[in-house]
């Protein structure tokens, strides 16, 4: 199963992303959507999975939850906004983390890309970066990666380009 992860696009939805992820099985949103209609198109591309995010209010919040945990091909996942760095993550986080044992933890909020082995709590940490124009980011970023038989193969880092157009004059 190939997976395609983003996080924060604040209510922009690169064109790119539809490219990226075309041979993608699922797409993870972990959250700041932004808009509806983002969360919208994504679903009429691909099978979508989203939590809300700090910014999301109103009908994101009714239509996503806070975190989600699920399985995959074997590897169960908890995919939230806000989680913290490895391993010292928040208490509501930390919670689900020690009840439910994920292999994978998915979250968005900071921006920055951070992908990273967490040996204390025995699981994979992704943070996917940014994929919307508002922020402190400079290039815009997406995960791209396989789930196979209880394993995590074939990450993929995709740069879409610079988060805001650069004057050049």
């Amino acid at each position: 199963m190939k997976i395609g992860l983003l996080s924060d696009t604040h209510g922009y939805l690169d064109p790119s992303i539809f490219t990226y992820f075309e041979n993608v099985d699922e797409i993870w949103h972990a959250g700041d959507i932004g808009t509806v209609e983002v969360l919208d198109e994504l679903k009429k591309f691909k099978p979508t999975v989203a939590v809300w995010g700090n910014i999301d209010g109103g009908k994101l919040r009714q239509d996503c939850k806070e975190g989600e945990i699920f399985e995959r091909e074997g590897v169960r996942v908890l995919i939230t906004h806000i989680a913290a760095k490895p391993p010292k993550y928040n208490k509501k986080v930390l919670s689900y983390v020690r009840h439910y044992q994920p292999k994978l933890l998915v979250c968005g909020h900071s921006h920055i890309l951070k992908v990273m082995q967490d040996k204390t709590n025995n699981l994979l940490f992704m943070n996917p970066g940014a994929a919307g124009k508002h922020g402190f980011h400079k290039i815009k970023t997406l995960l791209r990666f396989d789930l196979e038989s209880g394993d995590i193969k074939n990450l993929e880092v995709i740069e879409m380009g610079p988060r805001a157009r650069i004057p050049t004059d």
